[in-house]
């Protein structure tokens, strides 16, 4: 169920950020937040009562990877991060799901890395960085939104491109008997 209301808030999150009425920057960044909290929760659940469904195996990070392209893709529209950027951070999701798929056909299941999760921690940060200055901004026009802005588009988005590039050729390189047949 919760990973079924992730798809519901993804859907919902992008018709408040980009249907205008009043604070629906607000109400997008809080669903962001709901959806999040609903990934985290599905995943503690899931771990405390040695849950483990095939619709989890398989809907839980397609969700997670939907929201995600979902705010990236926003974030080109509203200019926060360059579209070559997100190009390269989905592709490499697209690229590390078809490993995974690739090793569960083999009987091989992949986990998540050290340098994956901080690569994931990067891109939520960014994403909730992003989000929040839009809502900031609807309470208030603060001086300081250009300098934030700025400071996320130079300093937060390249350290995560580069944590999604290493992180994406490392993962393939630990896992290359897969791809070549060994």
């Amino acid at each position: 169920q919760l990973t079924a209301s992730r798809f519901v808030l993804t859907v919902a999150f992008l018709v408040a950020l980009f249907i205008q009425f009043p604070f629906h920057e607000t109400v997008a960044f809080v669903l962001f937040v709901a959806a999040s909290i609903t990934d985290w929760m599905d995943g503690a659940i899931a771990r405390r009562r040695n849950l483990v469904t095939n619709f989890g195996k398989l809907m839980d990070p397609l969700a997670d990877k939907i929201l995600t392209a979902a705010a990236f893709i926003c974030l080109v529209a509203h200019e926060a991060i360059p579209v070559w950027a997100v190009t390269l951070i989905i592709s490499r999701e697209f690229l590390i799901t078809g490993l995974r798929s690739l090793a569960a056909s083999k009987g091989i299941v992949l986990p998540a890395d050290t340098l994956g999760k901080h690569k994931t921690s990067w891109q939520m940060g960014t994403i909730l960085y992003f989000l929040l200055l839009l809502a900031w901004k609807e309470f208030a026009h603060p001086a300081w939104f250009e300098s934030a802005w700025w400071a996320g588009t130079h300093i937060f988005v390249p350290i995560m491109v580069a944590l999604s590039t290493w992180s994406g050729l490392t993962y393939l390189y630990k896992n290359r008997d897969l791809i070549d047949g060994r």
